[in-house]
């Protein structure tokens, strides 16, 4: 199965609004993100920012996928912070919530009906709460992760 096709089942196996403005794999973007599912929101808006990733919201698009990726590896290290591999994430981390806030700020303080200027001090407390610990301290926390929702 092409990645494509796995993304359409994944964005059609969500409980998205029937009617709306955007596309079903922005909002799908926002139904993963919100469950936890960091990776599969990255994989999703990536499948539409590779079709505009030179057009206006191409940065954007870009800011949002490199906040999942942010995520994607605060989740890994959550789940496996003396692994090899995983417990070195938090500093790849931090830089990704630099770059996403690099693309989102142009777009604050709303774009697309998202609060953009709210993402973008997500992006910097968590990038603070990281460097101040010295990349020591993951500050995601599954009791109550963080939501974005659209407006």
């Amino acid at each position: 199965m092409k990645k494509s096709q796995r993304i359409s089942g994944l964005v059609a196996a969500l409980d998205l609004p029937l009617q709306s403005a955007h596309d079903p794999r922005y909002l799908g973007y926002f139904a993963c993100f919100n469950d936890g599912l960091y990776y599969e929101a990255h994989d999703v808006l990536e499948d539409l920012w590779l079709h505009d990733k030179h057009g206006p919201d191409g940065a954007f698009f870009k800011g949002l996928i490199q906040l999942a990726g942010a995520f994607v590896h605060l989740k890994k290290h959550r789940l496996r912070p003396d692994h090899p591999k995983d417990r070195g994430r938090l500093a790849p981390a931090s830089r990704l919530f630099t770059l996403a806030r690099r693309n989102l700020l142009p777009f604050a303080p709303q774009h697309r009906d998202l609060d953009v200027a709210k993402v973008c001090r997500l992006c910097d407390r968590l990038s603070l709460a990281l460097a101040s610990s010295k990349f020591r301290e993951n500050p995601l926390s599954t009791a109550h992760p963080p939501r974005i929702d659209l407006a």
